[in-house]
């Protein structure tokens, strides 16, 4: 959520920022804020006063108890209080009414793009930070990696059908082994790098949601268990980010850093064709995620730390990448700025996303009241980063075409020592 301060002293900037993700009408969304705000505080100043007012006749009433005052006197004030109260009353609801139309208003405004992000409207214009210079080339023979799954039975699509529905894999055999030394190699690295790991829930509430931007942005993509108010998580980052909510951490505990594995859950309504095919876009997948509560000095340097280590990731397994830097019009709703890495699958020809590193600055903070106290004593709202280190469904794709021959699916030496198997054949 945008800092509301930042509005009030330099609504100008706020919205020349957010017009370069190519929203309209920010203009008049920020105007709305500007005077609800005005609303509220000027509400809030006349409750002031009337407490005050309360507060001077409730202490004069009882000075004059003790004295022989009389009666109708005594009578009028207490009558002026009734009434006082009364008023208070009905300025206390306007000010919580006030104060829920404009926290709606502000969850509906999404982050600023930081200054060096680059100016697009879309995907086709994000920037390439990274390639690596030589592409492999199918093989007439070679398969695509769905055609590999079946050939090797490693998952199996329509049980998932049968047990679940469409987009849930149930991964069996040496596909289920791989997939597990995936995780496991993943999670290794995240602890060598100083990441702390967490096992968290996999469900969380609506309050959560909220604190870390997926709602009420993405509630159409998220699973919803009614009658709770719980929801399936669709990243270890919201459970993980909101275990430090209403916190103030101390500054030399920073920076926080955090790595966890979990199933992840998306909806991904009207998903349909052949983009969508095997591993390419699923209900429930597998991702480690990194999640990083950072001084605000020093978020962009983490961010360039994160993006260097999940790059080591890929190299390590020998798989084609490239880095885009994500223009302002493709940005996430709560990112300042995000590095995606894209996977090359060599059978489809394309480049697939397994990560999106990005840092929020203090948008999720914000919501999550989550600051740090300097050397003065003063507060402050922390910077907040994630990052997919790494999501395994096309990972797995990447791998499988990648590594095939004509009798077997060779595996990286990297993996052989959590697979305890060499190839798949």
């Amino acid at each position: 959520m945008i800092e509301l301060n930042r509005i009030r002293t330099d609504r100008a900037t706020v919205i020349a920022s957010l017009e370069k993700r190519g929203l309209v009408n920010v203009a008049t969304q920020v105007e709305v804020i500007s005077t609800l705000d005005m609303e509220r505080r000027a509400t809030q100043s006349r409750l002031d006063d009337l407490s005050a007012m309360l507060n001077k006749l409730s202490k004069e009433i009882g000075e004059q108890l003790h004295k022989q005052v009389d009666a109708a006197v005594l009578h009028a004030k207490k009558q002026e209080i009734s009434s006082l109260k009364e008023a208070f009353k009905q300025l206390s609801k306007e000010l919580k009414e006030y104060e829920s139309s404009l926290l709606e208003k502000l969850y509906q405004l999404p982050n600023h793009p930081h200054a060096t992000v680059p100016v697009g409207e879309s995907a086709a214009e994000n920037e390439i930070f990274y390639e690596t210079p030589m592409l492999p080339s199918i093989g007439q023979d070679n398969l695509a990696h769905w055609d590999l799954i079946k050939k090797y039975d490693l998952v199996d699509f329509e049980l998932g059908n049968k047990v679940t529905g469409a987009g849930f894999p149930l991964y069996k055999g040496k596909g289920a082994r791989l997939q597990r030394a995936l995780i496991n190699f993943f999670l290794d690295n995240a602890l060598q790098a100083g990441y702390v790991e967490i096992q968290p829930p996999i469900v969380v509430n609506e309050a959560s949601a909220y604190a870390t931007g997926q709602l009420p942005d993405k509630e159409g993509q998220m699973y919803h268990i009614p009658g709770e108010g719980l929801y399936l998580i669709p990243t270890a980052e919201v459970p993980i980010t909101n275990i430090y909510r209403d916190c103030i951490i101390p500054e030399t505990s920073l920076p926080i850093k955090h790595a966890g594995y979990t199933p992840c859950f998306r909806r991904e309504a009207g998903s349909w064709g052949a983009h969508v095919r095997g591993l390419n876009r699923l209900h429930q997948f597998d991702k480690v995620e990194l999640v990083q509560i950072c001084h605000p000095d020093h978020s962009y340097a983490q961010l360039e730390e994160m993006l260097a280590y999940v790059r080591g990731l890929i190299e390590q397994l020998e798989l084609p990448y490239r880095v885009l830097k994500l223009c302002s019009g493709d940005l996430g709703f709560c990112a300042a700025m995000t590095y995606d890495i894209e996977v090359y699958s060599v059978a489809q020809d394309k480049w697939l996303e397994v990560s999106s590193i990005s840092n929020f600055e203090t948008f999720q903070s914000n919501r999550l009241s989550l600051r740090y106290k300097d050397k003065n004593r003063k507060s402050h709202l922390l910077h907040t980063l994630n990052g997919s280190a790494l999501a395994l469904p096309r990972i797995l794709a990447a791998l499988l075409e990648l590594n095939q021959t004509t009798a077997a699916i060779r595996i990286p030496k990297v993996l052989q020592d959590y697979t305890k198997f060499d190839q798949i054949n």
